[in-house]
């Protein structure tokens, strides 16, 4: 789909959701629904064309996956960047400098913390439980763009210590 078809079709999902919703955060919440949907369909079509379907079992492959391959496929470029926290070793950040899906909308004055990069974080979210790591995305704006933080459940990095720590 060409950038311009993408931008329309994008616009109008942000219209539908803004005209259902009181709240930015309803707008937000409505933009992740929708992203979901998109996710696990995406997740599929991803991993059967570029891996045979085989899916990432391990944390930080499947992390290094929607950086670059999903990113690639979705917009045409890798994520930025892709950091765990120093706070909270459940939580990962993935950058992106300028979001697709910010760039076409227009936001209106009384609701000027919406970010249409909750779509994205409903997509991701989607990836990851789909593939056996919940977890919650949200979007927040960064002073250089928008950073996509990724809360793993703490069963997730038990899991993966476990893997590396090997059976005993």
């Amino acid at each position: 789909v060409s950038l311009s078809t993408f931008a329309l079709l994008f616009a109008e999902v942000v219209k539908y959701a803004q005209e259902r919703s009181e709240t930015v955060t309803d707008i937000h919440d409505r933009l992740a629904s929708y992203g979901k949907i998109v996710g696990i369909r995406l997740l599929d079509v991803i991993t059967l064309r570029e891996k045979g379907y085989r899916r990432e079992t391990k944390l930080l492959g499947m992390l290094m996956f929607i950086k670059s391959s999903i990113w690639k496929n979705l917009f045409g470029k890798e994520a930025d960047k892709l950091e765990r926290s120093n706070d909270d070793q459940c939580t990962y950040l993935l950058i992106e400098k300028e979001p697709v899906v910010n760039t076409f909308i227009s936001v209106p004055k009384d609701k000027g913390m919406l970010n249409c990069a909750a779509f994205v974080a409903g997509i991701i979210q989607a990836m990851l439980e789909a593939s056996n790591f919940p977890c919650q995305v949200s979007a927040h704006w960064w002073n250089i763009g928008t950073a996509y933080v990724i809360r793993f459940e703490e069963i997730v990095i038990s899991r993966e210590a476990a893997l590396v720590d090997g059976p005993r």
